[in-house]
């Protein structure tokens, strides 16, 4: 039986903080109501954000969603 593909959001967070005058995860979390640890858990990828929450990550950096986090497919 084949197993039916999953999908995983991968994120530019790290790299749009770099970009931004090397924005911290706590300068971050500061600006979109959350803890450095939840910065932290999106941008690994560990804890997927609501869709409030991308949306205000994404309107810190003034970029689309879709420069923020995108979805690829992985088979399991």
């Amino acid at each position: 039986m084949a197993k039916a593909p999953t999908c995983n959001i991968r994120n530019t967070i790290r790299s749009l903080r770099f970009h931004a005058g090397e924005m911290t995860q706590a300068e971050l979390a500061e600006k979109i109501g959350v803890t450095r640890q939840t910065v932290l858990a999106i941008e690994a990828a560990k804890y997927p954000p609501s869709l409030e929450l991308a949306f205000r990550i994404a309107e810190v950096f003034n970029v689309p969603l879709g420069e923020v986090f995108m979805r690829e497919k992985v088979e399991i």
